[in-house]
């Protein structure tokens, strides 16, 4: 449970991921939904549909953050 407390408090952590998330999520919003809310046809998919593809590279940097700490070898002398 050890990295449940890091994943939701670490700030480095929950930092980068938000960078990740921000950039990564606006880019896939543009290329999936951008011609439906440029064009005016937003509907109510896009209430679960937006915040979902923000999730994903936020959940994606977060969990590879973890597991790379957890598995990296101490360093050799």
């Amino acid at each position: 449970m050890r990295w449940l407390r890091c994943v939701l408090m670490f700030g480095p952590l929950v930092a980068r991921s938000a960078v990740i998330c921000a950039v990564v999520g606006t880019i896939l919003v543009t290329i999936n939904q951008g011609d439906t809310i440029l064009g005016g046809n937003a509907s109510l998919d896009l209430a679960w549909k937006v915040p979902l593809t923000y999730a994903v590279p936020y959940t994606v940097a977060t969990v590879s953050a973890v597991l790379n700490s957890r598995t990296r070898e101490p360093a050799r002398r």
